[in-house]
């Protein structure tokens, strides 16, 4: 049988491995620059080099904003309504705050233009430590617990934004508290929360119903989260004994584990970056400051031929 170089002068290149599996799992953390104001339950969005984080909980609800760029935070106006909770979308100069919590739930949302927040249209149901996904005019929101509630009551509701106003759209299968949030309005991930346990459960969004796709591999709630449906990663998390370290990376059907955060916590920056390089700041226990950026090695790819 005649071979393909000999048809066509040239030998057949073969990839030895997987690039995108060998890319996340050369990954590392390393530390960046501390948050100004220490705080847990912070909303967080941006990419690694311009992020935003806003709100949060010191030992009382602040409205603190913050900007990072890729150094160093520095500190801006602040949101209208302090609160902790709050889930974030969008980047660093066009984003949205989303719900939270005062000392009851608040469906506030707020707009950022680079300078100052303005208040929109609230969620048609008040709840905090939900998740979200997509860009500041078309948004997803989605879980979410009342704290103040005995136990707290969680939702499986779902809302999406069209820039101007929200519409409550088709719930998640789960109830489900701090969960973490990733993607876009039309193909989000739930990954992981809490309802009376930790939950290993994932959800997939396809623009019109939830599906139940791979679990983590550790139960756990009050994640960071970062990237899309296809190449996401979450990391940080309390998985009912404590808080873990533990990150791990999805490449559209699995889940693998890779490399853990320097500094153990839960409950901090929500939805900054991507899988190759996201950030994650503050979280708790106590309240905390530190801010760790991951980075996936670049692409190192062997050929052999044919």
């Amino acid at each position: 049988m005649a071979e393909y170089k000999g048809i066509k002068g040239f030998k057949v290149q073969t990839v030895s491995t997987d690039p995108a599996a060998s890319i996340v799992a050369t990954g590392s953390w390393a530390s960046g620059g501390p948050l100004n104001t220490a705080r847990r339950s912070v909303g967080g969005n941006g990419t690694q080099t311009a992020a935003l984080a806003s709100g949060g909980f010191t030992t009382t609800n602040t409205g603190v904003t913050e900007l990072y760029n890729g150094s160093s935070w520095t500190e801006v106006n602040d949101m209208n309504t302090a609160r902790r909770g709050p889930e974030n979308v969008g980047t660093q100069t066009a984003a949205l705050t989303i719900g939270g919590a005062t000392t009851t739930p608040v469906a506030n949302t707020e707009s950022w233009n680079g300078t100052s927040w303005t208040e929109v249209n609230d969620l048609n149901q008040a709840r905090g430590f939900a998740a979200a996904a997509g860009d500041q005019t078309a948004a997803l929101f989605f879980g979410g617990s009342d704290p103040g509630a005995a136990p707290p009551g969680d939702f499986e509701n779902a809302e999406s934004w069209n820039g101007t106003s929200w519409t409550a759209i088709t719930n998640m299968a789960n109830k489900k508290s701090i969960p973490g949030g990733l993607g876009t309005q039309t193909a989000a991930l739930a990954v992981g929360g809490v309802n009376t346990v930790q939950l290993a459960n994932v959800e997939f969004w396809n623009g019109s119903s939830w599906t139940e796709i791979a679990d983590l591999n550790t139960a756990r709630y009050g994640l960071g989260a970062a990237g899309l449906s296809t190449a996401g990663l979450v990391f940080s998390g309390a998985d009912g004994t404590g808080n873990v370290a533990l990150t791990e990376a999805f490449d559209g059907t699995s889940w693998t584990e890779v490399a853990d955060l320097a500094t153990t916590r839960n409950d901090g920056t929500n939805f900054i970056g991507t899988q190759s390089s996201a950030l994650y700041a503050g979280g708790q226990s106590p309240v905390k400051a530190a801010t760790e950026e991951w980075t996936a090695a670049a692409a190192v790819t062997t050929f052999t031929t044919s």
